[in-house]
């Protein structure tokens, strides 16, 4: 059983020896540990600072391209080494290296596919309030989308296993963290979570350079995975609203013109018979683009079962 423990890095000389330095070697159930860095285009001395601390791989990306992509770099260049486990954390030593053996147990028992760690989020104390209310909402949001019980969908300290990893794929430029977990309990992969610990506080996140900025990428975030990976649902909510408003609006006038209410029955009222035939017209259109997204989504599923094939035939034969 072989376990890498990937971080992906970016300018990170300042903290990612301290990080490295409580990362295990040795694992009950584990033979064989190796670490990796993915190298997302830093200009300070990331790489050396890695070498000097004993990474057993780099992966060296030409610029930087975003936690993303480099999530999912370090995913296939684990897979090219022949991981079994493959554990996720980051190069600021925000979570606790002690927890690993907690986070890959569920894998190792079985049980899971995916492990996510679950952090004290109302106990962090340089999270700010609106930051822990965007991070249950995202949780709840991912929840819904998933059918999953995650409790911090944003962690990025997690385990996955070979199988689960071969399966994964991030189209969202922003970070990898909630469409995983979406992803995951579309395709049936078992996901839990565990509790675990974090480290004190060393630096700003990356991810998380202001507030606003924050909101606005994930409020994108996760209407972008609702219509990807839930877009009936997505379009016929969204259609609804016109639709109601339409009816409700169709209603009144029919109220007005037959005389129940108000003294001109004879009044034709156009403009309000015109804005509500305009409001339902829009509600059937959101719905007949949910239907075709709908459609549009077996054929990625086709797609992502004819990669999955590809995948494991390209891995097996190294």
């Amino acid at each position: 059983m072989k376990l890498i423990i990937q971080i992906p890095c970016y300018n990170e000389e300042a903290t990612l020896g301290l990080t490295l330095s409580e990362l295990p070697r040795e694992l009950p159930g584990i033979d064989k540990i190796e670490w990796l860095i993915i190298n997302d285009g830093s200009r300070d001395r990331t790489v050396e600072v890695a070498q000097v601390n004993g990474v057993d791989r780099v992966v060296n990306l030409p610029r930087n391209q975003g936690l993303a992509k480099a999530f999912m770099a370090g995913l296939e260049a684990c897979l090219n080494a022949g991981a079994d486990i493959i554990v996720n954390t980051d190069a600021d030593n925000q979570y606790c290296a002690a927890d690993i053996p907690k986070l890959i147990a569920p894998i190792l028992e079985g049980r899971a596919e995916i492990v996510i760690g679950a952090r004290p989020i109302q106990e962090i104390k340089h999270f700010s309030p609106i930051k822990k209310f965007l991070q249950r909402l995202g949780s709840l949001v991912v929840r819904l989308a998933s059918n999953t019980r995650i409790p911090d969908a944003p962690s990025g300290f997690r385990a996955i296993s070979r199988e689960a990893a071969l399966q994964l794929n991030v189209f969202n430029e922003y970070t990898y963290t909630l469409e995983t977990i979406i992803q995951a309990g579309q395709r049936g992969l078992t996901i839990t979570s565990v509790p675990i610990r974090t480290n004190g506080y060393l630096r700003p996140s990356r991810l998380v350079k202001s507030i606003s900025g924050y909101v606005k990428h994930s409020i994108l975030t996760i209407l972008r995975i609702f219509m990807t990976y839930r877009p009936l649902q997505f379009f016929m909510l969204l259609g609804s609203i016109p639709f109601s408003l339409g009816f409700l609006l169709c209603c009144r006038w029919l109220i007005l013109f037959w005389g129940i209410i108000g003294d001109n029955p004879a009044k034709p009222r156009v403009p309000s018979l015109v804005l509500a035939a305009i409001l339902i017209l829009i509600g059937v259109q959101f719905w007949i683009f949910g239907l075709v997204a709908d459609l549009m989504s077996v054929n990625r599923q086709l797609l992502e079962d004819i990669q999955l094939r590809l995948r494991r035939k390209e891995f097996e034969e190294k």
